[in-house]
Parts: structure tokens; sequence; C-alpha cells
């Protein structure tokens, strides 16, 4: 293998691992925000349900 051989090699390396770590980080970006959007729906809906009942909730209540 001739010098310029292996460094192009070395910058195709260099250039695949800058390309999955963007793709990496854009996928835990995506997965985290999903995440917080799951923690508060979650909460407002746990909330709303006992502050405001349903009827089944209701009757049982009686």
């Amino acid at each position: 293998m001739t010098l310029t051989t292996a460094n192009s090699l070395a910058t195709i390396i260099d250039m695949i691992a800058v390309v999955w770590h963007f793709w990496l980080g854009l996928v835990l970006l995506v997965v985290g925000g999903l995440a917080v959007v799951n923690l508060i729906v979650g909460y407002v809906a746990k909330v709303t349900m006992t502050k405001y009942p349903n009827r089944k909730q209701r009757k049982a209540l009686k």
C-alpha cells in the first residue's frame, strides 16, 4: 500500500466516523425528545384523571 492510499483510506474512515456520530446524535436527540414529551403527557394525563374522573371512577367513589 502506498502512502497516498493509506492517507485516503484514513480520510474515508474519519469521514465515516463523523457521519456515524452525526446520525447517532440525531437518533439520541429524537429519542430524548420523545421521552420528555412522553413524561409531560403522562404527568398531565395522570393529574387530569384525578381532577376530572370519568363516569366509571365517579360511580366507584359513591
